[in-house]
């Protein structure tokens, strides 16, 4: 069985639209089978981003996971950003590509494969995720530490769970490597969370 966090080349291609709306603004974005949320607007993706939005993330966004690109794509169009957008899934990456050209924002943004931080160079002012919780522990962790590495002094990372899937035991984990970590929403059983990185984290004085 495939899954989204991997390459199937073999898998058939079955083209969609998904449509969706935020703050008023209609949104159209080509999906694909092979994909996360392949039929529609994931439900933990609407609500981070709609916590997101009021808020100044800065100029440099990384989209951890991006997918077909709904996260990255919407916070590139709305912040006028430059926002990096990363998968392993080349399939995603490309309908990516083409949701950017379709906004007309492909040159606000970067889209690369990379697995988790593997081929990301430089640091950001914000990193955002929906994380791929079926990929397992090892790869959950590699996103929320090694976010330390990729962000500026006081950047943030934000990530939404579900709290079914783990959002305390998360919580808990991030409290434990960031100074700075709160809950800034909960909906529908997600949870959004931020972990501030603070320079002394790095070196893991705070807590470790």
């Amino acid at each position: 069985m495939s899954h989204y966090f991997e390459n199937d080349e073999e898998l058939i291609s079955r083209l969609r639209e998904i449509k969706f709306e935020l703050n008023g603004h209609q949104y159209s974005f080509i999906s694909d089978n092979g994909v996360f949320s392949k039929n529609a607007l994931d439900r933990g993706t609407e609500i981070l981003l709609e916590t997101l939005l009021p808020l100044n993330l800065g100029k440099k966004i990384l989209d951890l996971g991006c997918g077909y690109g709904p996260i990255g794509l919407v916070l590139a169009y709305v912040k006028k950003s430059h926002v990096t957008m990363c998968d392993i899934n080349n399939r995603a990456l490309a309908l990516a590509q083409e949701n950017a050209k379709r906004m007309g924002i492909h040159e606000q943004v970067a889209i690369l494969q990379s697995d988790v931080y593997q081929n990301i160079e430089g640091k950001f002012d914000s990193i955002v995720s929906n994380p791929p919780i079926r990929a397992g522990k090892k790869v959950l962790t590699n996103i929320y530490v090694g976010a330390k590495e990729h962000l500026i002094d006081g950047g943030s990372l934000f990530v939404v769970i579900r709290k079914a899937q783990g959002a305390d035991s998360t919580l808990n984990f991030l409290q434990k490597h960031y100074s700075f970590v709160q809950v800034l929403r909960k909906k529908k059983g997600y949870v959004i969370i931020q972990a501030t990185m603070i320079e002394n984290d790095k070196k893991g004085a705070m807590h470790e």
